[in-house]
């Protein structure tokens, strides 16, 4: 099994940038779609971008034009680049690895992005 570690998240202004990274380890790291998902407080979890093992993506709506997801499959890395951060955007981010075979998800410990002035 996958192991997920993310890092990158902090306290931001309106308008400002953040880059989220998270490390895979354990397995084959082309064996799995990654996401990113956020939490707000007092909401459901829900599904900000996608990445197949192609580099093909997807985005919710909201984040479109301004969240970039990317993976470094050598480096077993994938990355969220979030520009023009908004308050809304305030969530615990979290990584997850969908093993396509197996159809198993695995799940990082979570990061804190707050977007304040």
């Amino acid at each position: 099994q996958v192991q997920l570690v993310e890092s990158g998240g902090g306290l931001v202004q309106p308008g400002g940038s953040l880059r989220l990274s998270c490390a895979a380890s354990g397995d084959t790291f082309g064996n799995y779609g990654m996401y990113w998902y956020r939490r707000a407080p007092g909401k459901e979890r829900e599904l900000v971008a996608a990445v197949n093992r192609f580099s093909n993506t997807n985005y919710e709506a909201s984040v479109k034009g301004r969240f970039t997801i990317s993976r470094d499959n050598a480096a077993s890395m994938v990355y969220l680049q979030m520009n023009s951060l908004k308050p809304e955007d305030t969530a615990v981010y979290y990584c997850n690895a969908h093993n396509i075979y197996t159809r198993a998800d695995y799940w990082g410990q979570g990061t804190q992005v707050t977007v304040s002035s």
